[in-house]
């Protein structure tokens, strides 16, 4: 059955509901290029806009069984989106957070292999070594092969969240093991800094 234009929302809910995919592509058609435009004005990307307004209507589909609840379709859609790209942003500030500390994390470790020799260098291969080895990959992945969070995620089959947990672990466990050092390269670098 092929739903017309002006086919009402009430309608579509209830056929949604029904498993009609009809009912969602005509609703998906109806909505989908005005909804995209709505995310355009959050995130500033069509691409990352529409992948957002895709996100929601998976979860439309998803959630058919409880498209009774929807009372207007317009305003649940915008709300759906404007939450999603509300939860894009945060994710979004989250990482960059995460890869400014990691970036200063990074320079500590640049120092310290510079200033401490040999025996820090072969603690490091230690404490790399010893870590869980979904942590490691992910480690090694980042800092030698300089990859993504998302490219790591693929070649792992995990979330770029999941490789968010698994660095950030990863650098937890790391900086226990190197405390002594982390210590001794940043009283290093202040001395530096204060003959500058």
């Amino acid at each position: 059955m092929r739903f017309k234009e002006q086919t009402p929302d009430e309608f579509l809910i209830s056929e949604l509901k029904n498993n009609k995919e009809e009912a969602f592509d005509c609703i998906f058609r109806r909505y989908y290029k005005g909804l995209c435009a709505y995310a355009t004005n959050y995130v500033y990307d069509l691409d990352q806009a529409q992948s957002l307004v895709q996100d929601c209507f998976v979860k439309l589909w998803a959630n058919r069984d409880r498209a009774d609840s929807i009372e207007s379709l317009p305003a649940y859609l915008s709300r759906m989106v404007r939450n999603r790209c509300i939860d894009h942003i945060r994710q979004v500030k989250s990482l960059e957070k995460l890869h400014e500390k990691l970036e200063l994390e990074e320079f500590v470790i640049n120092a310290e292999n510079s200033l401490l020799s040999r025996e820090f260098e072969e603690l490091l291969v230690k404490a790399i070594s010893a870590l869980p080895k979904k942590s490691k990959m992910a480690f090694e992945y980042s800092r030698f092969e300089n990859l993504t969070y998302k490219e790591i995620g693929v070649k792992m089959n995990i979330s770029s969240k999941a490789v968010e947990a698994l660095l950030s672990r990863a650098l937890k466990l790391l900086r226990k093991d190197l405390q002594p050092y982390i210590t001794a390269v940043v009283l290093a670098i202040m001395v530096w800094m204060s003959k500058l």
